[in-house]
C-alpha cells in the first residue's frame, strides 16, 4: 500500500493505536472508541481557523442572497453578463460561492482515512489490531446491515448512534439557520439562498453516511457534528460582528 492514502492510513493507525494504549488503563474496552473521539477533536481543532472563515462566508452569502436574486432577475436573458455581475459582487464583498464549505471539503480525506482504517485487515503488512476493538459489544469495523443485522445487539448500537447523530444534526442545523438568517427591519428573515439551505441540510447527510460506513466512521461523524454545533454557537456572535450590514443597493 504505497499510495498517499496508504501512507495516511498507516500514520492514522499508529496515532489511534497509541491513544488507545494510553487510554486503556482508565477506559478498558472503550479505549479505541475514545481514541477516535480524541483524534477527531484534534482534527477539528486544527481546522478551527478555516471553520471560522467558512462561517463568515456562509453569513456573507446569506446577506448577499437578495442582491444575487435581483441580479439573476435583471440579467436572466444574458447569462454571460450575469456571471460577470455575480463575480464582481463576490469580489467586491470578499467572498465566493463556495466560501462556506472549505472545512467540509477538507474533512473528506480524514473521513476516507477512518473508513479505510477500519476496512483493512492488514496495515503496513501487519494485522489490523483495531478491528478487535468494540463499542458496547459492536465491533468498530462492523456495518449496520452486516453480520447479525439491524435487529441485533449490534444493530441497537447503530440505532443509538443514529439517534445521537439526528440530535447533533438538528443542533448544527439550528445554529446554521441563525447564522445565515439576515432579518431586515420589520420583515421576516430570508432563507439565505442555496448556501443557507445547504448549511442547514448537510448535517443530516451524516445519517445516510453512517448507515453505510463502519461504526468507527459513524463515531467520527457524531463527534465532528457535535463539535460543529458547539463551534458555530460559540463563534456566531463574532461572525455577526464581522459581517457588514446588507447594502440597500442591488
Amino acid at each position: 500500500m504505497f499510495t498517499l492514502l496508504g501512507v495516511a492510513v498507516g500514520a492514522a493507525y499508529h496515532v489511534v493505536s497509541a491513544f488507545a494504549q494510553f487510554l486503556a488503563p482508565p477506559l478498558g474496552g472503550l479505549a479505541a472508541a475514545a481514541a477516535i473521539v480524541v483524534c477527531t477533536l484534534a482534527v477539528r481543532l486544527l481546522l478551527l481557523p478555516l471553520s471560522y472563515y467558512a462561517m463568515r462566508g456562509q453569513a456573507s452569502q446569506a446577506r448577499l442572497a437578495p442582491q444575487v436574486q435581483a441580479l439573476r432577475r435583471r440579467h436572466a436573458a444574458h447569462p454571460e453578463r450575469l456571471q460577470r455581475e455575480l463575480a464582481a459582487l463576490y469580489r467586491r464583498e470578499g467572498t465566493g460561492v463556495f466560501a462556506g464549505f472549505l472545512p467540509l471539503l477538507l474533512q473528506l480525506p480524514f473521513l476516507s482515512v477512518v473508513y479505510a482504517l477500519f476496512r483493512s485487515g492488514t496495515i503496513a503488512g501487519r494485522p489490523n489490531s483495531l478491528l478487535g476493538h468494540h463499542l458496547l459489544g459492536a465491533s468498530l469495523g462492523s456495518h449496520w446491515l452486516s453480520g447479525p443485522g439491524p435487529l441485533s445487539a449490534q444493530g441497537a448500537v447503530f440505532l443509538g448512534l443514529f439517534a445521537l447523530l439526528a440530535v447533533a444534526a438538528w443542533l448544527a442545523a439550528r445554529v446554521a439557520r441563525k447564522i445565515t438568517a439576515q432579518p431586515g427591519p420589520a420583515q421576516p428573515a430570508p432563507p439565505g439562498g442555496a448556501v443557507g439551505w445547504l448549511a442547514r441540510a448537510l448535517p443530516y447527510a451524516t445519517l445516510v453516511i453512517a448507515a453505510i460506513m463502519p461504526l468507527a466512521a459513524g463515531l467520527y461523524l457524531l463527534t465532528t457534528t457535535l463539535w460543529a454545533a458547539a463551534e458555530r454557537a460559540l463563534l456566531a456572535p463574532r461572525v455577526r460582528r464581522h459581517v457588514r450590514p446588507q447594502s440597500r443597493s442591488a
